[in-house]
């Protein structure tokens, strides 16, 4: 994706989540595929871990008329509800106060269903994420508040933008069962994200779980990251997730060098794949610009009679 973007081959914004795969990965595979997610503009992988096909998000960040969005929604704004992944958002916090109306709809409508929701420290500075805490913490919603933390908001560390560097507190202050974990080790992640899916789901007990994390790169592709320390960020490298699960498979006899080449190997090749599916995929036509903004087609003449035909 950073590639394709260096390229010019990607319009508007690109936000990178290298870094944050325990994160991702741990809380995606502690739910079950019908448990409706939200997340933000850095939404790759939650997408690709419900199972999206990598092919349709390449050409949706390419812009794309096979794109996942049909080209329409770009970096940003993936979405997949066969896979009950309601999507990335450009606006920060905007997802939360969704998540909260698919908790009370799997609440009003008697299923099992937990609704999660991924967001950053930053947003969770933003008032509509105080007012779904206490929304969620009054009804006995069944909603997860993940909070990632990877402690810049933007280019503002956390201990510049907030009194408390804990964000958890902020839902317990709305009688919301609420922890902190390491978000750097996937196993930590599953084993909260399954408590608090739990605690959702079987109790009618909204949680909020605060993953400690880091990303490797800047806020997004138009930023130098200069902000941050060199040393602070090769002390984090250092846990790399991807790097220290390995070492835990390989020390538990669970997989080999050689299987992990293999797998390696395979990403490479869907990776290949997809982002010559997309190049070769046809842009969307101007004249389908309009498609899928308003309800009905837009009146062309409006003089005289409503925008909206009835």
């Amino acid at each position: 994706a950073a590639e394709e973007y260096m390229a010019g081959r990607v319009g508007g914004f690109l936000h990178l989540a290298i870094g944050e795969e325990a994160a991702i990965v741990g809380t995606v595979s502690a739910l079950r595929p019908d448990d409706p997610l939200t997340s933000t503009y850095r939404e790759h992988g939650q997408a690709l871990a419900r199972g999206t096909d990598p092919r349709a998000i390449m050409a949706e960040l390419l812009g794309r008329a096979t794109g996942i969005c049909g080209g329409r929604g770009g970096s940003m704004h993936l979405m997949d509800i066969e896979r009950s992944f309601y999507g990335g958002y450009g606006i920060v916090g905007g997802s939360v106060p969704l998540a909260l109306g698919l908790a009370w709809a799997a609440r009003y409508s008697g299923t099992d269903r937990v609704s999660v929701t991924m967001f950053g420290e930053g947003a969770a500075g933003q008032g509509v994420v105080s007012e779904c805490f206490n929304m969620a913490g009054l009804w006995d919603l069944p909603i997860v508040f993940l909070i990632l933390n990877n402690q810049y908001s933007m280019g503002t560390p956390v201990e510049r933008a907030a009194a408390v560097e804990d964000f958890y507190p902020r839902a317990a202050a709305y009688d919301i069962e609420s922890w902190k974990v390491d978000g750097m080790d996937v196993l930590a992640v599953r084993a909260a994200l399954s408590e608090a899916a739990r605690l959702a789901r079987d109790e009618w007990r909204p949680a909020c779980v605060e993953l400690l994390a880091y990303r490797y790169k800047g806020h997004s592709m138009s930023d130098p990251d200069t902000v941050r320390a060199a040393e602070e960020k090769e002390r984090w490298k250092a846990r790399d997730p991807l790097v220290t699960f390995e070492r835990v498979l390989l020390g538990e006899g669970i997989i080999d060098a050689d299987a992990i080449a293999a797998m390696q190997a395979e990403v490479d090749e869907v990776v290949d794949d997809a982002t010559t599916f997309a190049r070769e995929s046809p842009e969307v036509p101007v004249s389908e610009l309009a498609d899928d903004v308003y309800a009905q087609p837009w009146n062309d003449d409006p003089r005289g009679s409503a925008l909206m035909r009835p």
